[in-house]
């Protein structure tokens, strides 16, 4: 009873074959290349802009308890944040942060998770991202986020990001961070 009859066994290996023929496009699209790997090291800036006439962090919900927290816990952020080659919002253009990051800390503030998506525009990874996906003590003075995948040139990607506040405006909460990503893929 465990096994499949022998002609459900061959039809589907009738279906497969034909779908191969009728399709070429499946054929030519592999599911991974694995070659050598490669080490790569991306330094750039993210502004997150939460006020003033276009931010770009906005909150996007919150918990019963966030404006009674002394951490805001609960509170929730969606973010298209500028990816850029210097401090100064008007550098070049490397990139997009695209996520959520959420306060998840009852008691201490600044303590983010945060899962987001740098994706890039420029250069020879255009088009390319990488998906970032853990905590983000922001009041720290260097934090470190696992990289957790990626697409494009950064398929299989896998790593860490380094994230230092360099510029913090306390009464708007907006900010510019230095980032350096190191990552490994194929």
């Amino acid at each position: 009873m465990g096994s499949t009859p022998r002609h459900i066994s061959a039809f589907l290996s009738i279906l497969l074959i034909l779908l191969m023929l009728l399709c070429p496009s499946l054929a030519e699209y592999p599911a991974f290349e694995l070659g050598n790997e490669t080490t790569t090291h991306l330094h750039f800036f993210f502004h997150d802009i939460v006020t003033g006439p276009n931010p770009t962090a906005v909150r996007i919900a919150q918990a019963s308890v966030t404006n009674n927290s002394p951490a805001a816990f609960g509170a929730l952020v969606m973010m298209d944040d500028l990816l850029t080659e210097g401090p100064d919002s008007g550098s070049k253009l490397l990139g997009r942060a695209q996520g959520v990051y959420g306060l998840a800390s009852r008691d201490e503030p600044g303590h983010l998770l945060v899962a987001m998506t740098l994706a890039f525009v420029d250069g020879e990874y255009n088009g390319s991202t990488l998906a970032v996906l853990g905590r983000n003590s922001v009041l720290s003075a260097v934090r470190e986020m696992p990289v957790v995948g990626g697409s494009g040139r950064f398929r299989l990607a896998r790593g860490y990001a380094l994230a230092k506040t360099h510029e913090l405006d306390v009464a708007t909460g907006n900010a510019v961070v230095e980032y350096d990503v190191y990552v490994m893929h194929h």
